[in-house]
């Protein structure tokens, strides 16, 4: 059984939901995923924030205009009145849903609802959908078989024990429609995997039913070995191993979902990324073999910012940096790079939620200096041990810019380089015409 996903532009309009036939083969038996329709979580999150901020009034009209906007959809999409009084019951459901959460407490609880609504209507319309033009489809409910633990982390072993059963109750059907992105906490109330999730669900089936392959369908031709929308001349990546993909995704690919390769990767399910607007495109495969001896892509990642602690202390001491990295764990602040000397140590973080407490506490350990408006740009290959050359072309690319910081040896499939925002895409361009 494979796996495909499906992204919010591929389900955008009535007639990208409609041509998604054109992918999915429904003579073979397949999970679909889809995403919400484009734009809808954004709408969504609009939504939640107004009944965060007691706007009741704006979350109303919020919601009529994106009630309005689903009618319209829905006119477009069936053609029998029969599927689309069942499409205006469906959207009546979800709407009211909405409107009633005035009437509540308004907590996180209810926010998660609200962007849980965009996922369970797309897949629902979809469902009908199949049913006007005779395909035989089963809607299986993501929140029967899709949590997360107290510490937010996917429960495969779950997964596969309630998933398996609502298979086997279809054995002559072929075509699954489930949703991505949403899920059940560990007190079984509706949450989600954050933004980008439905990559990470359809990699978490695959692993859970041991597809044979999970497809990722966007609207780009696979992985490229640079942003497209910054560098001319990029070419899609025909093979990457899950750890290069991995590397990419968290540094900056907007095809992937950073977490999304790790379950694939751990079961050995290959993982190819399509185009749905050019089904034709080879894409990008992604497996447990690769190219040796190659540079693949070129990403970056922003809103970077960098934290360097200088002390004598440190100077042949032991449990100093165990003690400089405990202040983060505190805060809860992930490390994306991190270099040392004798003296000194800089590392990067993403997430500013903690900055200030975070910088007050590392004073206790000698001055600390922080730069914002950093980028990371990670350059993914084969930087394995036995390769030589390619870290002396990285360095010579970007010469002619200033550095922060350089990353290399920590993995065997990046350099990392630490630039100003901006300058990086002068470190995009230039890396590019000299490495590829």
């Amino acid at each position: 059984m494979k796996v495909l996903k499906f992204g919010g532009t591929s389900v955008g309009s009535p007639e990208r939901m409609k041509k998604l036939l054109d992918i999915v083969n429904p003579a073979q038996r397949q999970i679909v995923v889809l995403s919400a329709v484009s734009g809808t979580t954004n709408s969504l999150v609009e939504i939640a924030n107004a009944y965060l901020t007691d706007n009741k009034a704006k979350a109303s009209t919020l919601i009529a205009a994106l009630k309005t906007k689903y009618e319209t959809f829905i006119q477009e999409l069936f053609d029998k009145d029969e599927y689309l009084q069942m499409g205006k019951e469906v959207i009546t459901y979800h709407f009211d849903l909405l409107a009633a959460l005035a009437n509540d407490l308004f907590t996180p609880v209810e926010e998660k609802i609200i962007l849980a609504q965009g996922e369970l209507l797309s897949t629902t319309l979809y469902h009908i959908y199949l049913k006007q033009i005779g395909v035989p489809s089963v809607l299986l409910p993501a929140l029967d078989f899709m949590k997360v633990d107290g510490d937010h982390e996917p429960m495969v072993d779950y997964l596969t024990e309630h998933i398996t059963p609502l298979l086997q109750q279809y054995p002559d059907n072929k075509l699954f429609i489930t949703q991505g992105y949403i899920c059940r906490n560990s007190f079984g109330e509706i949450d989600n995997l954050r933004r980008g999730g439905s990559d990470y669900t359809a990699s978490l089936i695959g692993a859970g039913i041991r597809a044979e392959e999970v497809q990722i369908w966007t609207d780009i031709d696979g992985m490229h070995n640079n942003d497209p929308r910054i560098v001319k001349g990029t070419k899609p990546i025909a093979q990457l191993s899950f750890d290069e993909a991995a590397e990419l995704a968290y540094f900056g690919a907007k095809i992937l979902h950073p977490q999304s390769v790790f379950p694939a990767q751990r079961y050995k399910i290959p993982v190819r990324l399509l185009n749905t607007m050019e089904p034709s495109a080879a894409g990008t495969l992604i497996s447990s073999t690769t190219d040796k001896g190659a540079i693949k892509s070129i990403a970056a990642k922003d809103n970077i910012t960098a934290i360097k602690i200088q002390s004598s202390r440190m100077l042949l001491a032991y449990g100093f940096l165990r003690r400089v990295f405990e202040v983060f764990e505190r805060y809860k602040t992930p490390i994306d790079m991190i270099t040392t000397s004798e003296v000194a140590v800089s590392v990067t973080i993403d997430d500013t939620t903690y900055l200030g407490e975070i910088t007050r506490e590392l004073n206790d350990f000698g001055s600390v200096e922080v730069d914002v408006n950093q980028s990371i740009v990670c350059i993914v290959g084969d930087f394995g041990t036995e390769t030589h050359g390619y870290a002396a072309r990285v360095i010579e690319s970007v010469k002619h810019l200033p550095l922060r910081m350089i990353s290399y040896g920590g993995s065997a499939y990046n350099i990392s380089i630490l630039v100003k925002t901006g300058d990086k895409v002068e470190a995009l361009r230039s890396l590019h015409s000299r490495l590829f």
